[in-house]
């Protein structure tokens, strides 16, 4: 497919044209820009803090600057490429974020770092939330879980390998060379986005970017409580593990006591169960109701909480037992992920970028928030984070029982 023709042709399985088989795996490659570029650089960090002259706090500060300007672009990613197509966006995100990247390769002071990781902030998103309104505009119900699963499967290498990579880049090259590693990334990305990314939302089906329209939209779809309660329980179970993500350099280095090229212990275990949760949920897909599947991935993250909290107490800290339970936790959560996401998404089919881009705002806020007061709160012990893990997943469980419930009273 040439990049002409990749811009006109529209994938939709009513028109009798099927989507390439490669799309998932580049939806997940889109999808998986933001979180490598989290994941990458943090075992850089006591490598960038010494060359920047900056305290941990102020390197930590870093992510925080990278997620909350992630938040609030995510906003208006899918209500801008409900208006001017998907692939526009995508591209030019895309070209953007390659060169904050440059420039987060080349900062002398820890300002500069934390104004460029903004603007890769604002660009990365883009990639996860039009992903997510492609998925919906090509596909219903079981094909839709089926095809989210296997995005999310194939997004889950993203965040296992990028800590590996950083670890050896910052050992090798020191911790500029890791920004360097996400410019040729994107720019091979764009590059393959150019010649095969179709377009799947036709020109007579763009929405206004009225400011008017868009009022009533966001207003329509952040005011319905059965939408924030299946984002909340998305954004909660997800925090359960993502706090050991934000706290990797402390639980890694300091509590398991493993040299900086040793992330994988965590990345590893947590990826696989999550590429395990995404298959299993795949694969029931048409053959267990989504509240089934749903209620026995709550089932599997209860069995990890709890299990990671009997470890914390009873073993010091140490591998393997002290990263099993986050694998099992991780197979939970992306069992009932693709799910809640296509419900929250369900309801709003003329304007499901919009919604996607309420949906990852509420997500990546929650996650801003954690970077800067829950993880910092919580990564002084592992038990600590065990805590952390169950409580964020008992709300999460309580979120999810609370959106079935309101669908079940509005019918």
């Amino acid at each position: 497919m040439t990049a002409s023709t990749a811009s006109t042709i529209h994938y939709h399985p009513a028109n009798g044209k099927a989507p390439p088989r490669s799309l998932a795996l580049l939806l997940a490659a889109l999808s998986a820009l933001g979180p490598f570029s989290i994941d990458a650089y943090l075992p850089s960090f006591h490598d960038i803090g010494a060359s920047l002259a900056a305290t941990p706090l102020e390197v930590q500060q870093t992510l925080t600057a990278y997620l909350l300007p992630f938040s609030l672009m995510t906003l208006w990613h899918g209500a801008i490429a409900d208006a001017l197509g998907r692939r526009r966006v995508i591209l030019a995100a895309l070209a953007l974020f390659a060169l904050a990247s440059a420039g987060c390769m080349l900062v002398t002071r820890i300002e500069a770092l934390w104004a460029l990781r903004a603007l890769q902030g604002v660009t990365a998103g883009a990639g996860i939330v039009v992903s997510r309104a492609i998925v919906r505009d090509l596909y219903d119900g079981a094909q839709a879980q089926r095809l989210m699963s296997r995005i999310t499967m194939m997004f889950a290498l993203a965040p296992a390998v990028a800590p590996v990579i950083g670890g050896w880049l910052e050992a090798w090259l020191g911790w500029r060379s890791i920004f360097g590693f996400l410019v040729v990334m994107t720019v091979l990305l764009g590059a393959v986005c150019w010649h095969l990314l179709p377009e799947t939302l036709p020109p007579e089906r763009r929405q206004s970017l009225r400011p008017r329209y868009l009022w009533q939209s966001y207003r329509s779809v952040l005011s319905a409580p059965p939408f924030l309660a299946a984002c909340f329980a998305i954004s909660l179970n997800f925090l359960g593990f993502f706090v050991y993500v934000l706290s990797a350099p402390v639980f890694v280095m300091r509590h398991l006591q493993l040299p900086e090229t040793a992330f994988l212990w965590l990345f590893g275990p947590a990826m696989a169960g999550l590429m395990g949760g995404s298959w299993l949920s795949g694969r029931l897909a048409g053959r267990l109701a989504p509240t089934a599947t749903v209620r026995l991935a709550y089932a599997v993250m209860s069995v990890a909480a709890l299990s990671n909290l009997v470890l914390c107490l009873s073993l010091p800290p140490g591998v393997p037992w002290s990263v099993a339970p986050i694998f099992v936790y991780t197979f939970g959560m992306s069992l009932a992920m693709p799910i809640l996401t296509l419900v929250a998404l369900d309801p709003y089919p003329e304007k499901r970028g919009l919604a996607a881009s309420c949906q990852t705002f509420l997500q990546s806020g929650c996650n801003a928030f954690a970077a800067s007061i829950i993880a910092p709160a919580l990564w002084g012990t592992t038990l600590s984070l065990a805590f952390g893990m169950g409580g964020l997943m008992l709300l999460g469980g309580a979120a999810a029982w609370l959106h079935w419930r309101l669908n079940r009273a509005a019918r």
